[in-house]
């Protein structure tokens, strides 16, 4: 089967559109000291133009009022909109509501749908993912947080850590244990829980990207502790002990928009790399006559391309073949762009030295983001070990390797006949 990343005619003046727009209306809005409710102010406009022009919550078909877009479409448009983290929220693509407002269109029921999806989609609600529990790494049937039934309601107690946009969110999608002794991957259930529930406590997590909670206006993190919250029975999502698999089904696409946002860092550190090249000169010429920096621009283009079509290759072969004939691939990218990221942008700073590493620049911020990419989405260890075994998979043991020459040639004279 051929590959085929292009894009239409039109979808290409869209892509145009885009770059221009997140180029002169978004990216000035990083040198503001704004908080989330500033910028939330602000870009109301922005993100009445993005609607109007048909881009709003792009991933979703148009019964929902999205425009459908297929993954290649959605890959090649987070790579424009990753020049920014401001930027995914005018789109209304951003993490984790994109996600959260494809678990409600696929596993919500009409109630569900009515109070919660409308107002995520028009962008008037907020909601969280509470899934991560300290001390569990990256295996999520070893969690603690349990939901016991009562009567008609559900009971949630447990502790959950690093959960993003828990600050500004109106619903918290949890999971929680409701059956202990089923099986590994059909014991927990996700559940909608109203922000406002009693006995829900927040704190605030500092982090690498963000040192002092609050001041993002994208990101916070917390701290999420569930008291005996009490929910109505109808609260679940999507069937008790389904949480694992639509988890997945949540996760797999959205790491291929997570990857090409960061081309979308890369191509920007990159733009910044060649830039400095050809403006500063030391030691009687420019940076860019000196070798070790043309090499640190070969290799940085070489690896960005490498990492855009492998991740288009996902996206497509999602298009073509469904997310389960590309878990393999989805798994891949992440571990592949994420060194390539950090790269990129350590010889941007590098080049310009004290500039670089100044807040002067944006490529300090952009380098302590990357370092959470190797984490989130699942950290890249595990992903390598679930690519190994996929591909494992295609091998059996044999005791004289295939490739043995001396197997090879006495079966290649029995066939031809060859000094018989």
């Amino acid at each position: 089967m051929p590959w085929d990343f292009s894009a239409d005619p039109e979808f290409e003046r869209e892509i145009e559109w885009m770059t221009a727009f997140v180029k002169e209306e978004i990216l000035p809005l990083e040198t503001l000291d704004l908080d989330f409710a500033a910028y939330h102010r602000l870009t109301a406009p922005l993100r009445q133009e993005v609607k109007d022009r048909g881009l709003w919550a792009a991933f979703l078909g148009p019964e929902l009022g999205g425009a459908g877009f297929g993954q290649v479409k959605l890959a090649l448009m987070h790579e424009v909109l990753g020049a920014t983290e401001l930027a995914p929220p005018v789109f209304g693509s951003q993490a984790p509501d994109s996600g959260n407002i494809e678990l409600l269109a696929l596993a919500g029921t009409p109630a569900q749908r009515e109070r919660w999806l409308a107002p995520l989609l028009a962008g008037e609600a907020f909601s969280a993912f509470s899934m991560t529990e300290q001390g569990t790494g990256s295996d999520p049937t070893q969690f603690t947080t349990s939901a016991v039934r009562d009567g008609d309601d559900w009971v949630i107690t447990g502790r959950k850590y690093y959960v993003s946009a828990t600050s500004r969110a109106d619903v918290h999608v949890v999971m929680a244990v409701t059956d202990p002794d089923a099986d590994r991957r059909k014991r927990a259930t996700l559940f909608l829980v109203p922000s406002d529930t009693p006995g829900i406590e927040l704190r605030p997590i500092g982090s690498m990207n963000d040192p002092v909670p609050g001041c993002s206006p994208i990101h916070s993190q917390s701290e999420v502790l569930y008291d005996g919250v009490r929910i109505a029975g109808e609260a679940i999502l999507g069937g008790r002990g389904g949480a694992f698999a639509l988890a997945q089904r949540r996760l797999g696409p959205g790491r291929i928009h997570h990857c090409m946002r960061w081309v979308g860092v890369c191509r920007r550190a990159f733009d910044a790399l060649c830039e400095r090249a050809v403006s500063v000169s030391v030691h009687g010429g420019p940076l860019a006559d000196k070798q070790m920096v043309q090499t640190w621009i070969a290799e940085s283009a070489a690896a960005i391309e490498a990492f855009r079509l492998l991740t288009l290759q996902a996206a497509w072969k999602v298009d073509t073949q469904g997310v389960k004939a590309s878990l393999t691939d989805i798994a891949m990218i992440k571990y592949a762009g994420a060194p390539v990221m950090h790269d990129v942008i350590d010889r941007a700073i590098q080049i310009h030295g004290s500039l670089g590493y100044s807040t002067d620049l944006p490529l300090e911020g952009m380098y302590r983001w990357a370092r959470a990419s190797r984490i989130y989405d699942g950290p890249d260890e595990v992903h390598k070990v679930t690519v190994a075994k996929r591909i494992m998979r295609g091998y059996e043991a044999t005791d004289v390797p295939t490739e043995h020459i001396p197997t090879r040639r006495a079966a290649a004279l029995a066939r031809s006949g060859v000094g018989a």
